[in-house]
């Protein structure tokens, strides 16, 4: 079964971090690209970071130096530490997969992350 499920969001303030987490089904890590989209109140779905297979890695201009993702190809998952969050950062996230991170083909439930003191 083709599964993806985040964890990790919740309720930060500004400039501080959090570290969402995506588990994989197998079929899908080990052959697919990784990638972190949002969608903020509002706002159309955009693609925050991507990770392929061999570990490189992409980021939206928005959030470069303070977003990291990663993977752990041990436990089928991949990461996205944020770092320094602002207000505009709040959004649901979702993980999603595919060939390329621009077009994923599998996409988690999402998790809500909100930046707001």
């Amino acid at each position: 079964q083709v599964q993806l499920v985040e964890s990790g969001g919740g309720l930060v303030q500004p400039g501080g971090s959090l570290r969402l987490s995506c588990a994989a089904s197998e079929s899908i890590f080990s052959d697919y690209t990784m990638a972190w989209y949002r969608q903020g109140p509002g706002k159309q779905r955009e693609l925050v970071a991507g990770i392929n297979r061999g570990g490189t890695t992409a980021y939206a201009d928005s959030v470069k130096g303070r977003f990291t993702i990663s993977r752990d190809n041990a436990k089928n998952t991949v990461y996205l530490q944020m770092n320094s969050l602002k207000p505009e950062d709040t959004a649901i996230y979702y993980c999603a997969s595919g060939v390329v991170a621009a077009a994923p083909i599998y996409w988690g439930q999402g998790t809500q992350v909100t930046v707001s003191s």
